[in-house]
C-alpha cells in the first residue's frame, strides 16, 4: 500500500468529518431553496396517472456527490455559505484565523457560483496544498559531522518512537546514526529507543535513571565525534508542567554541546501529537521560546479527527514541517507531502 493510499484511509476520522459537515452545508440549502432548473418537469394533470409517464430521476446517491455528477445537489457561494464553511473547516480543527483565511481565499473568484460538495472540496484541497507547500521541507542534512539532531516535545507525543524511525530511515540511507537517550526520568522511553537502535542497528547511549541529560548529551557528542559519526539524535524529557526546570535542562544542554561544536544543534525538532489538536499550536509558541525550534513532525495522524490543526501550523508558524506519522511500523513516518495531506484531509483523489 502507498503512503498515500495509507494516509487517506487511516486519516478517515478527518476526511468524514469534513464529508459530513459539507454535505449537511449543501444538502440543507438545496432543501430549503430547490433551484427550478433541477427540478423534473411536472406532467399534465391529464397524463399523472398514466402508466407511461416516465419516473422522476433518483436523488443522486453519497458515491455520485463525491464523484461530483452533474445532477449532484449545489448550492450558490454567497456569504452565508462561507460562513458555514468556515465552521466546518473550524470543526476540523483548523482554528478560527486559518478557516477564515481559506475561506476568503477560496471565495476569490467563485462567489456567486452554484458548487457541488466535490467541486468545495477541491477548491479546499487547493487552498490547503497552496497554503502548505512553503512548509514542506525535508530534514536537511549537513555535511558538519556528526550533525545533532535535539528532538523535543511532551512526554506522549511520540518523540522516542519517532526517533528510532528517522534512526532507521537514515541508518538505511546509508548514514550512521548514534542515539542519546537523553530522557533519563523515564525508563520506558530509554528501553524503546534500546528496541528501536538493536532493529536499526544503531548505538543507543544511556545513563542510569535520573542522571544529568546535558552530561549524557556532551558524552554522546564527544564519542560521535571521535567515531566519525553522521548524525546524532538527542532525545529529551518533555514535563511542561514544570516549565522552569525544563527551560533550565535544555539550556544546559545547549551549554554543554557548544563547548564542543559552537554550532550544535544543526536541528531542533518538535514531535507534536495531532489527537492534542489545537492545543500543538500552544506546544509550539512553547518550546519556540525553551529550544528554538527549527522544523515540527506530526504524529498520529491516524488517531484523530482533527487533522486540520496541522493546516493551522503552517499557516501561524511556517515552520518545516519535515514528517507526519500515521502508524506504529517503521515506513509510517514518511515527507510531508502538501498535495498528499490536502487529499488525504478533504477526502479527494489525487493525480498519479
Amino acid at each position: 500500500m502507498s503512503f498515500f493510499k495509507k494516509l487517506k484511509e487511516r486519516m478517515f476520522k478527518s476526511s468524514s468529518k469534513l464529508d459530513e459537515g459539507l454535505e449537511s452545508l449543501i444538502d440543507d440549502t438545496a432543501e430549503q431553496h430547490p433551484d427550478p432548473s433541477d427540478s423534473p418537469d411536472t406532467a399534465p394533470p391529464a397524463q399523472q396517472g398514466s402508466s407511461d409517464t416516465p419516473p422522476a430521476p433518483a436523488k443522486p446517491g453519497l458515491l455520485g456527490r463525491f464523484l461530483g455528477r452533474s445532477d449532484a445537489p449545489r448550492r450558490e457561494l454567497d456569504d452565508d455559505m462561507l460562513e458555514a464553511l468556515e465552521d466546518v473547516l473550524i470543526q476540523a480543527d483548523m482554528g478560527v484565523d486559518t478557516a477564515m483565511r481559506v475561506t476568503a481565499n477560496l471565495a476569490e473568484g467563485h462567489m456567486g457560483r452554484k458548487l457541488s460538495v466535490a467541486e468545495i472540496k477541491g477548491l479546499l484541497a487547493d487552498e490547503i496544498t497552496r497554503i502548505m507547500d512553503p512548509v514542506a521541507r525535508p530534514l536537511p542534512l549537513y555535511a558538519a559531522r556528526p550533525q545533532v539532531v535535539l528532538v523535543v516535545g511532551v512526554n506522549g507525543a511520540g518523540k522516542t518512537t519517532t526517533i528510532g524511525k528517522l534512526a532507521s530511515q537514515l541508518r538505511g540511507a546509508g548514514k550512521s546514526v548514534m542515539i542519546a537517550a537523553g530522557d533519563t526520568f523515564r525508563a520506558a522511553a530509554v528501553e524503546q529507543l534500546q528496541v528501536w537502535g538493536e532493529r536499526a542497528g544503531v548505538p543507543v547511549l544511556t545513563a542510569p535513571e535520573g542522571s544529568d541529560p546535558a552530561s549524557l548529551a556532551y558524552d554522546a557528542l564527544a564519542r560521535a565525534k571521535a567515531e566519525g559519526i553522521d548524525l546524532l539524535m538527542i532525545d529529551t524529557a518533555g514535563r511542561l508542567q514544570n516549565r522552569a526546570d525544563l527551560m533550565e535542562e535544555l539550556a544546559k544542554i545547549l551549554r554543554v554541546l557548544r563547548k564542543l561544536d559552537p554550532d550544535a544543534p544543526h536541528n531542533t525538532l518538535l514531535v507534536l501529537d495531532a489527537t492534542t489538536g489545537q492545543n500543538a499550536l500552544n506546544q509550539v509558541e512553547i518550546f519556540q521560546k525553551l529550544a528554538n525550534v527549527s522544523g515540527l513532525i506530526m504524529t498520529k495522524l491516524d488517531g484523530t479527527a482533527r487533522g486540520g490543526v496541522l493546516v493551522a501550523l503552517a499557516d501561524r508558524f511556517g515552520l518545516p514541517i519535515h514528517a507526519i506519522g500515521v502508524g506504529e511500523q517503521i515506513d509510517d513516518l514518511q515527507p510531508f507531502d502538501p498535495a498528499e495531506f490536502a487529499a488525504a484531509l478533504v477526502g479527494t483523489q489525487i493525480d498519479d
